[in-house]
C-alpha cells in the first residue's frame, strides 16, 4: 500500500479548504438494562459498556476506562504503523500497550481526597524494524508522538463543555 499517494490528494484538498480538514466526531451512550451498564454509537459502530467490578459493575465488559487506554492504544498503534510506513521503514511488527492507575475510593466517593480518573497513563512500543536506523526510530517516535491525536489530546487537553436538558 502507497499510504503517501493515497494521501496526497487529501492533503492537498485541506490545503486549498483548510475549513474541509475539520470534522466532528461523535460518539452517543444510551441507556441500557440497570444503572451498570450502557451503549455506545459511534455512528459507523455500537459497543457496550459496563462499569467497573471494582464500582459494582458485573466485570464482564468493558468499562469506559477500558475504552479510553482502548482508544489511546488503537491511535497510537494506527498513527505509529502509519508514519512507518510513510517513513518507508520496514517493519516486522509494532506493538502498543497502555496502561493506567485509578483509584477507585475517588469514584465510589470513599475518600474525598482520593483522585478521581486516571492518575498516571504508561504507553509502550515495541517496534520490530531490524533495518531501520536509531535515526529512522527517533523520527517514527518523534512523528508518532506528534500526530497520534488521542495522545496530543490527553497530554493538552482541550476544554470540554457539558450541557443539560
Amino acid at each position: 500500500m502507497d499510504l503517501r499517494a493515497m494521501q496526497e490528494p487529501l492533503k492537498q484538498g485541506y490545503r486549498r479548504d483548510p475549513e474541509s480538514g475539520r470534522i466532528t466526531l461523535t460518539a452517543r451512550g444510551a441507556q441500557a438494562d440497570g444503572p451498570i451498564a450502557c451503549s455506545v454509537d459511534l455512528g459507523r459502530a455500537l459497543y457496550e459498556a459496563q462499569a467497573h467490578a471494582g464500582v459494582g459493575g458485573a466485570g464482564t465488559g468493558a468499562c469506559s476506562g477500558d475504552m479510553l487506554l482502548g482508544a489511546l492504544a488503537a491511535c497510537a498503534q494506527i498513527t505509529c504503523q502509519m508514519v512507518a510506513a510513510a517513513m518507508g521503514i520496514d517493519v516486522r511488527d509494532i506493538a502498543v500497550t497502555v496502561e493506567g492507575d485509578l483509584d477507585l475510593r475517588g469514584t465510589l466517593g470513599v475518600d474525598r481526597d482520593a483522585p478521581v480518573g486516571f492518575t498516571d497513563v504508561r504507553l509502550a512500543f515495541a517496534v520490530d524494524a531490524p533495518g531501520a536506523t536509531a535515526e529512522q526510530l527517533e523520527g517514527l517516535q518523534r512523528r508518532t508522538e506528534r500526530y497520534c491525536v488521542v495522545m496530543q489530546t490527553l497530554t493538552s487537553p482541550p476544554p470540554v463543555t457539558t450541557t443539560w436538558s
